[in-house]
């Protein structure tokens, strides 16, 4: 969806300081509206005159969330002041001035942002309107642009500590039908992230009606991309999302999260130390200083470094406590990054119990007591902690941290009694253990407590093998084949592009395709399921096992008669025929994703929505073959909307020219 631009200026005819008249519903028409619409924003302006103080409700929502304003201040208007005034005070940024006529002295009020354009005869001077619309068109997209750089607001220029409100707080309680609207879209998000459709989630991200909402939405999906391990996919994600929320928590903790995974696979251009000066950065800002999950994160950083420096494979017990001693000053710093987050925050329990068991560690292997009396203060505080959450909101981790706790100052049967309670009192919902085991791994590699240790293995592998059911869900391909071609022509087309006795080569060309990439049932498929290249792709597929998936545009009744029968009816018994044999369920654009936005096309849409669908299961995954002359569609989202898109993204592209059929 397009971004939003609120515009405050007069409406009607109206006298300027000179005594001029200006028609400002003509300057709105023939230059704001086309400027905005040339810079890729959908403008939204009041349809009628409102009185002073008189400012309508859902007029001040836009203002409020609005990703641009622009305000025409040609006349001491009071109504384009207020609504100035106001944006001034609730936004930092994203606001054009602009002035027809002579320089009124308000204009004074910025240095930048501003434009004068010319009047003659009551509108726009035709003469000069194209230069001035020019204008106007760049300084819109350079405003958008600059988004997070110098802050124009007088406001929080003057007040350089004052911080934006959460767009949420902004909500105005008599616009029901905007924010019911915003209910819908999120809860579409929220059943997607939980089905593991991050397709759906992209697409719903771009479609949001103000950036907030975007920025939300495209930090959520990363998150979803990251807890599914699709790190570079996530960090693109996330990087959409702090372009317009650089300060959003989640998002940094999150992207922080990413770049730690990437180096732990050693991948180029990503080290621990990279994912440190990330969160580093984070807390030099005043606001996050004492952000407790953020020292937290750093202390992961931390400890993942000293368990590197001595973590070699095939090394007895005593070789791995010489060598996790002699790093001992790497152990200190993940201790320090753990303890200022439990001393920030009390009540987080999780930084205090990792914090606890690496001053247990250090002593045990240094024989140095320099924590020592902290410790069992520190003991009781984080069972109380995790005790109260446990109460007050039940679930795994506060219980698994008193049994944590219990290997640190119990005994075996104690350990089993709490490891036992968290895992019964939850079943299997939210019983996600690994992050444990991981950590009592790590204490049996150093002969820790081993007696204690040892019982929370036992109970985990036990808990693990009784819940270790078989859980209906798609398995992972092993690459996905995306699909875009021409449907075949209508009789009538004036000029070929895949005529009918072109089809015989088509289904060559496709098979050569596949079998150069290999394409088998370890594979998916994604295409629309239209007359032409999708339903002869789909064919090719099934004959190889290739599992396939149609995505479409419209609800299945609506696709057969716009894209397999529209031409021939002879295609129709090829689509129910394909269609029986299909791996998935077909999905339908409003049935998974809801209405289309009123500025967007159904198959632009559908485009973007079997991109994201595959580049969801890992972007190097991703093979795109089409079918295509080269030339431009029929139409907005036809194959070379998707070429275009594929091509932004990898080069993984296979194109057959039909004009070389």
């Amino acid at each position: 969806m397009q971004p939003h631009a609120f515009v405050a200026m007069p409406f009607g005819i109206k006298k300027d300081n000179q005594g001029n008249l200006i028609d400002f519903n003509r300057v709105y028409r023939e230059l704001i509206q086309p400027a905005l619409c040339a810079a890729g924003l959908q403008p939204f302006r009041a349809d009628e005159e409102h009185r002073a103080g008189d400012i309508r409700t859902d007029m001040f929502q836009e203002l409020l969330l609005a990703d641009l304003v622009i305000a025409d201040i040609t006349l001491d208007n009071p109504n384009v002041w207020y609504e100035l005034g106001i944006r001034h005070g609730l936004r930092a940024r994203g606001v054009v001035l602009i002035c027809g006529g002579e320089i009124s002295t308000a204009f004074d009020l910025y240095t930048d942002r501003k434009l004068r354009y010319h009047l003659k005869e009551e509108g726009p001077d035709p003469i000069l309107i194209h230069d001035d619309k020019q204008k106007l068109t760049e300084m819109i997209k350079a405003t958008m642009q600059s988004w997070h750089g110098r802050k124009t607001s007088p406001v929080y220029q003057l007040l350089s500590h004052l911080q934006e409100p959460d767009w949420k707080s902004l909500r105005i309680g008599g616009i029901q039908e905007y924010w019911e609207k915003y209910q819908v879209w999120e809860n579409r998000i929220k059943l997607a992230v939980n089905a593991g459709y991050l397709g759906d989630v992209l697409v719903l991200a771009d479609e949001a009606p103000v950036a907030a909402l975007r920025a939300e939405a495209w930090i959520k999906a990363g998150k979803a991309l990251r807890q599914h391990e699709h790190f570079h996919f996530a960090l693109d994600q996330l990087e959409r999302g702090l372009a317009i929320e650089p300060d959003n928590l989640l998002g940094l903790h999150e992207k922080g999260i990413c770049l730690q995974r990437l180096a732990q696979r050693n991948e180029s251009g990503y080290s621990l130390d990279r994912a440190r000066t990330h969160y580093q950065s984070i807390l030099s800002q005043e606001s996050y200083q004492r952000d407790a999950e953020t020292w937290a994160l750093l202390g992961r950083i931390d400890k993942d470094a000293w368990y590197s420096a001595w973590n070699q494979p095939n090394q007895t017990i005593q070789s791995y406590r010489d060598e996790a001693a002699y790093q001992s000053p790497l152990l200190k710093n993940a201790i320090e990054s753990y303890r200022t987050a439990y001393r920030s925050n009390p009540s987080h329990y999780y930084s205090g119990i990792n914090a606890l068991t690496l001053m247990y560690l250090y002593e045990d292997l240094t024989h140095d007591t320099r924590y020592h009396a902290e410790m069992s203060a520190m003991a009781g505080a984080i069972r109380f902690a995790a005790c109260v959450e446990a109460e007050t909101q039940p679930s795994f981790w506060p219980q698994a941290t008193l049994g944590d706790l219990e290997i640190l100052v119990g005994t075996p049967e104690t350990v089993k009694a709490a490891y036992r309670e968290a895992i019964a009192d939850h079943d299997n919902q939210g019983f996600t253990p690994h992050a444990s085991l991981q950590q009592l791994q790590l204490l049996n590699q150093l002969g820790f407590h081993p007696e204690n240790v040892a019982a929370g293995i036992e109970t985990f592998e036990r808990a693990l093998q009784r819940f270790a059911q078989p859980k209906v869900k798609r398995e992972t391909p092993r690459q996905v084949l995306l699909f875009s071609g021409h449907m075949i022509d209508a009789p009538s087309r004036p000029t070929p592009r895949f005529p009918a006795d072109k089809e015989a080569s088509a289904v060559q060309q496709i098979a050569t395709a596949l079998k150069n990439l290999g394409a088998g049932p370890q594979d998916w498929a994604l295409t629309q399921g239209a007359c032409g290249g999708d339903l002869l792709f789909t064919e090719a597929c099934q004959q190889l096992g290739v599992k396939v998936q149609w995505l479409q545009p419209f609800d299945e009744p609506e696709f057969i008669q716009k894209s397999v029968v529209c031409h021939n009816e002879t295609w129709r018994s090829r689509y129910l025929a394909a269609r029986a044999k299909l791996a998935f369920e077909i999905r339908s654009a409003p049935h998974a994703l809801g209405p289309i936005p009123a500025d967007s096309d159904p198959y632009e849409r559908c485009n973007l929505w079997l991109l994201y669908t595959a580049l969801a299961q890992g972007i190097q995954k991703v093979q795109f073959i089409c079918l295509w002359d080269g030339g431009g569609g029929d139409g907005p989202g036809g194959t070379a909307h998707m070429y275009h898109e594929v091509q932004r993204r990898t080069g993984q592209v296979t194109r057959i020219d039909t004009h070389a059929l």
